[in-house]
């Protein structure tokens, strides 16, 4: 089965907000993204809305061909947001405000009351939700009881390791934990950290449906372009 590519434009909108610019244009980028063969565009609004605006996200809903994901903090104001505006997929992520990016997957296991109404809540206004975690058997089991459609799990530790058996380690979490999302009933994706060198292994996990991916393609497209960049993404997957 080939997995769907999800290309997140993220950093294309922190180079615009860098100088508070009008360009680089992250709906332009996910056009761009969309013609070479990407499957889903993917954004962060982040509530200090450090890289993407409402703008961006209002106007993606209007021009995106393909599915548009929405990560977004597991907050009221950000189920509003998602209301209003309708993705196709939310993925609650956790988030602090000092981070660079995401630093780990989002705690259920200790949060199942709370989710578990805001998943209720998204699911009463038709839209599907994910859940980022960790490759952790007991969050793959609480994101089950939260009634998550899918999880996406954080393959940080992997693409992180420092030698090659601790890399083989932290693949075999993220074949165990995307066997047991699939053996009851969620989809599974993965995302975080992942680039042209590590994502073949993670690819050949056959559970695994989508990958979410955005720094390694938008640096790589500033030196060959953002269509290149993600036709070399999808060639590697494809040939994994």
């Amino acid at each position: 089965m080939q997995q769907r590519l999800g290309v997140n434009v993220d950093h294309v909108a922190t180079l615009r907000q860098a100088r508070r610019a009008t360009y680089p244009d992250p709906v332009t980028a996910a056009a761009i993204a969309e013609m070479a063969g990407a499957h889903q565009i993917t954004i962060h609004l982040r509530e200090d809305r450090r890289h993407i605006q409402e703008r961006d996200l209002r106007l993606l809903r209007e021009t995106c061909q393909t599915a548009l994901n929405l990560e977004m903090a597991a907050t009221q104001e950000m189920v509003k947001v998602a209301y209003e505006v309708k993705p196709d997929l939310v993925t609650l992520v956790p988030e602090r405000r000092e981070e660079l990016t995401t630093e780990g997957g989002l705690d259920v296991a200790n949060q199942r009351d709370a989710l578990a109404q805001l998943i209720r809540h998204l699911r009463d206004g038709e839209i599907e939700v994910s859940v980022f975690i960790d490759p952790d058997l007991d969050q793959i089991r609480a994101a089950h009881k939260v009634d998550a459609d899918r999880v996406e799990l954080h393959t940080g530790r992997y693409c992180e390791a420092r030698n090659a058996g601790e890399r083989q380690r932290e693949l075999e979490r993220l074949v165990d934990a995307a066997k047991a999302a699939t053996k009851l009933g969620m989809g599974c994706a993965a995302g975080h950290g992942l680039n042209y060198d590590n994502v073949q292994p993670v690819v050949a996990i056959s559970e695994i449906d989508e990958l979410n991916i955005g720094h390694a393609i938008v640096a790589r497209a500033v030196l060959v372009g953002l269509d290149r960049a993600v036709r070399d993404m999808l060639a590697l997957m494809r040939r994994a």
